[in-house]
């Protein structure tokens, strides 16, 4: 077909897939007007006509208004500055999507009340400027006071969530349980004493944060214990009871007694706090970090082992008392 051909609306209908109707809908609306009529007065268009109104459905199908896309047909603005646009409103819708099923897939799982969904439903929705003022708090509430050591301000930035722009649905459905679970009363008291703990143990050794807290101790010593099947009851495991102990004095300069061990129980009760392991794993969902340790396993063991460590030491003093 050469440049001077002439389609009527039903040859237009057939080539470009649309129906009459959506075509003189486009002509009466100036669109694509008709390149002139027939003797008949029929409208009649031209192959820059067809252009035209191939490019308006494609403009249609990427979900345009009709006011732009006259505009871009009309070449009032350029086709790359609408694109521009639209697939930065676009990238919006998306992320608002993804924010409502990522809510709607929770309060399926979790059988939510009507409260808990409006809850879950605005902690999704909030900008990334009320995201970080969220979590502020309940840094604050943590270790307010406590973070003038240059250790603890590390720990507060090395646990504030950094959801991306474009965030899978993981990542969102994470975060609004994790911004749930910075605004529980009760998780928020339990992560102020484990901040606290760590402050008594940094103000017991000679400097700051010791390079390995008790926590990391027990993992290193009770680890490949608890791996062995060792039974904590046991007194085979006095022996890791008491290179724990050992390494525990020395780092804070203290007797390896009885006291160290009471102290070291309620230290490794506290630490062994799910909530908190919770958050961790949250957390590295949300930044894309690698899932953290567990060390609930060891630590339930080592408590375990220390508790009957008494038993053992009063069943020694018990035998060399008959001696």
């Amino acid at each position: 077909m050469d440049g001077d051909t002439l389609y009527s609306i039903g040859e237009l209908a057939r080539r470009t897939g649309l129906t009459v109707k959506a075509i003189r809908f486009y002509s009466d609306r100036g669109i694509v007007p008709p390149t002139g009529r027939s003797p008949a007065g029929y409208r009649r268009y031209d192959v820059d006509a067809l252009a035209r109104l191939e490019l308006v459905r494609t403009l249609r199908d990427l979900g345009l208004d009709l006011p732009t896309i006259r505009k871009v047909v009309d070449r009032e603005v350029s086709l790359a500055e609408v694109a521009a646009a639209h697939a930065d409103a676009l990238a919006v819708q998306i992320r608002t999507l993804r924010l409502r099923r990522a809510v709607l897939t929770a309060v399926a799982r979790r059988g939510s009340t009507p409260e808990e969904t409006d809850l879950m439903h605005k902690l999704a929705k909030l900008s990334e400027d009320e995201r970080r003022r969220l979590i502020g708090d309940f840094l604050d509430t943590a270790f307010g006071g406590l973070d003038a050591h240059p250790g603890f301000a590390g720990i507060m930035r090395s646990m504030t969530p950094e959801l991306p722009d474009n965030p899978e649905l993981e990542q969102v459905e994470a975060w609004v349980e994790l911004a749930e679970l910075s605004q529980d009363p009760d998780f928020r008291a339990g992560v102020r004493h484990l901040a606290e703990q760590y402050a008594a143990e940094r103000a017991q050794s000679d400097t700051a944060l010791p390079r390995r807290d008790s926590a990391a101790m027990v993992r290193d010593e009770a680890g490949p214990a608890l791996a062995a099947g060792i039974d904590p009851a046991s007194p085979r495991a006095e022996a890791v009871v008491a290179a724990v102990t050992a390494r525990y004095a020395d780092v804070y300069d203290c007797p390896d007694d009885a006291d160290l061990r009471r102290r070291l129980l309620v230290r490794l009760e506290s630490a062994n706090y799910p909530s908190w392991e919770r958050y961790l794993r949250l957390l590295a969902v949300i930044n894309g970090w690698p899932a953290p340790e567990s060390l609930a396993p060891v630590l339930d063991w080592f408590i375990r082992a220390l508790r009957a460590s008494g038993t053992h030491s009063a069943s020694s003093e018990g035998k060399e008392g008959r001696m």
